[in-house]
């Protein structure tokens, strides 16, 4: 009998370029709980895809000759087949450029439209292609997007707005009456703090300046920009429409949780729910956030030459093995890393030594002592009640942590049985009791035991490493593999025979696989490398307009309205100036009193959030750090 649906859903993939393993972990993880939601006894549905639309993909594809859907074609083609190869077992993969998701997309613009949540306006500001994000100057930090830290250009065009602020209050509403609508907490709370509370402004929902899009049908020269058209995807794949939804949208909407990355927590948590209460739909149970998985300290990322990819992984290390690690190295809200040799570290260790181990032991044993036969456990003894005790809490504690999707957690707790029963055999060292014939039973026990632990691995190994759990309960001949079977310490069958032992997985020679992995990261570096993203030219003249100087950081402290400032008082020669700079994420007031760093000193005055600016301090940044430029040196020296 089925427990009800549980409707999960990916981040639909922005089809510009081939997913990293960082990429490819969400997939991974969702199907682990898609998983073992099937083993529960769910009616479960998986929806996973690619987001086909947009100007950067537009701008991707005129760049290698290709036209927009055949750039997309063939993208969202791999990502496919990068998600198979990981074995995701999705129920559809939807892609944004299918017509009946097209038809839906219109029809919700065009009522949005006629309700008045939609209404035409035109958008000024900064505009960021590579995140597909408007910005105003406030929300720029230091001059850049304040999501990638990449340069904006200056916007201005004819755009469909979504009145966001009409449901501000409405939104607030249910985030505080629904605890765990957004989770983890933490993430929560950023949304509510950060960008709720403080004020919604109107959402841009279309666009003039580009064509690659689903055009407005009662106004041809816009095209649907990114909200409407990927966010609706979670409704379309499953037969919404206005005005006569399918009976699969009845039984399956709400979802009961979208599986997506910390970096777009704000457009599924404030963006699509005001999407759904202006449609007059109900919203989905709950948001999940889930951190990176970063190469060691880092984020992925081409430019830095450190970007692991799924098909490397598999080849070097095989699909179990990769499904194993990101699952069992990402923490559940905070990043995780990966590393070749981390990965190395964790097959050696976990999977060779601790599972492969156990396994192949087991099974060499009952082959050898019992010709294959399972014997019944009728003489227990010293050992057996701990060990037992352990294998029947282990599926109420992997259930309790796959409800809160703590899937590292979980692992964890599956690999204290799997300790726990190779400690059990040092403990009984069934080689001395084969060597007496008055201990065949005790032996026959012993096996026995350690066949039923092995039997409730494999079975709550099938939601994470399915292949791996298949092989373990073919070679014990496993019976009864339903998660329901691991109430009870009895579901091995007396009397049936185990397969042939074999390895699960190899132990790695660490120094002949990273020769592999530098072979790899030679394939890699051979690409050329992408040429710096210049600004246009300038004279010499130009750049002698800037009055440059030492100042010396005399106080700093933080903006009364907006957390990423800091108001910094400089002793510029003999003057002091007051200068508001975006570096509150990077830098606390008391460790800048002291430090000599570069301003630019004959730049215009501006009021930022009610306190005036004057000059800007320089600074090298990157999305993930920044530094003060410092010039240790007299203030008011003249930097050129």
């Amino acid at each position: 009998m089925s427990k009800g649906k549980f409707f999960l859903t990916t981040a639909i993939a922005y089809a510009s370029k081939i997913p990293h393993i960082g990429n490819v972990y969400e997939a991974i993880l969702s199907d682990s709980l898609v998983r073992f939601k099937r083993e529960q006894g769910y009616d479960t549905y998986f929806l996973t895809g690619t987001d086909e639309h947009g100007q950067k993909i537009q701008q991707q594809a005129e760049d290698t000759g290709k036209t927009p859907q055949q750039h997309v074609d063939e993208i969202s083609g791999e990502i496919q087949r990068i998600w198979d190869s990981v074995n995701v077992s999705y129920d559809q993969f939807i892609r944004t450029t299918n017509p009946k998701h097209k038809a839906v997309v219109q029809k919700i613009f065009k009522k949005l439209y006629e309700k008045g949540d939609i209404y035409k306006g035109k958008y000024e500001g900064w505009y960021c292609t590579p995140c597909e994000s408007f910005w105003t100057e406030l929300q720029l930090e230091d001059g850049k997007c304040p999501d990638c830290g990449r340069e904006v250009k200056k916007a201005s065009e004819e755009a469909y707005f979504l009145k966001l602020s009409k449901y501000q209050k409405q939104l607030e509403q249910h985030i505080e009456n629904n605890p765990q609508f957004i989770w983890p907490e933490t993430r929560k709370n950023e949304m509510l703090n950060n960008f709720i509370k403080p004020g919604l402004q109107d959402l841009c929902v279309s666009r003039t300046s580009f064509n690659w899009g689903i055009p407005v049908e009662f106004d041809p020269n816009h095209v649907t920009y990114v909200w409407i058209d990927a966010l609706s995807n979670y409704i379309s794949a499953i037969g919404y429409d206005p005005e006569q939804p399918s009976d699969q949208y009845k039984k399956l909407w709400p979802a009961n949780v979208h599986i997506i990355g910390k970096d777009i927590v704000r457009f599924h948590s404030i963006y699509w729910p005001i999407i759904l209460m202006a449609l007059g739909e109900e919203l989905p149970k709950q948001v999940f956030g889930h951190p990176w998985l970063m190469t060691g300290k880092e984020k992925m990322s081409k430019s830095r030459g450190n970007v692991i990819y799924t098909d490397d992984l598999i080849n070097l290390f095989g699909v179990d093995a990769v499904r194993y690690y990101v699952l069992r190295e990402m923490p559940f809200a905070i990043d995780g890393t990966i590393t070749y040799e981390m990965m190395i570290s964790r097959v050696n260790t976990d999977l060779a030594n601790i599972l492969g181990n156990l396994v192949k032991r087991t099974v060499a044993m009952v082959n050898k002592y019992f010709g294959g036969v399972i014997q019944a456990p009728t003489a227990s003894g010293e050992f057996d009640d701990e060990l037992i005790n352990i294998a029947l809490q282990t599926p109420k504690k992997v259930e309790e942590l796959m409800d809160c999707y703590r899937v590292a957690d979980a692992l964890q707790e599956i690999w204290v049985m799997l300790r726990r029963s190779n400690k059990y055999i040092d403990e009984t060292m069934p080689w001395i009791l084969a060597k007496d014939e008055e201990n065949h039973e005790r032996l026959g026990t012993v096996l026995y035991n350690l066949l039923e632990c092995i039997r409730f691995a494999g079975v709550m190994l099938k939601a994470f490493i399915p292949q791996t759990a298949e092989r373990i309960l073919k070679q014990i001949n496993a019976q009864t593999t339903e998660l329901e079977s691991l109430k009870s310490f009895n579901g091995t069958v007396v009397g049936n025979s185990v397969g042939n032992a074999e390895v699960l997985f190899a132990r790695i020679d660490e120094a002949k696989k990273m020769k592999e992995v530098e072979a790899v990261k030679a394939k890699y570096k051979a690409v050329q490398q992408p040429k710096l993203e210049l600004k246009p030219e300038i004279v010499f003249d130009d750049f002698t307009k800037l009055d440059l100087r030492v100042a010396e950081i005399i106080k700093a402290e933080k903006h009364p309205k907006a957390d990423r400032l800091l108001v910094l008082q400089l002793q510029v020669g003999p003057e002091t100036r007051q200068v508001v700079s975006g570096i509150a994420k990077f830098y606390k007031p008391e460790d800048l009193v002291g430090k000599k760093i570069v301003l630019v000193a004959n730049l215009k005055p501006v009021i930022l959030r009610g306190v005036e600016s004057q000059g800007m301090v320089l600074a090298a940044s990157n999305k993930d750090e920044l530094k003060l430029v410092s010039a240790d040196i007299e203030s008011g020296t003249v930097v050129s």
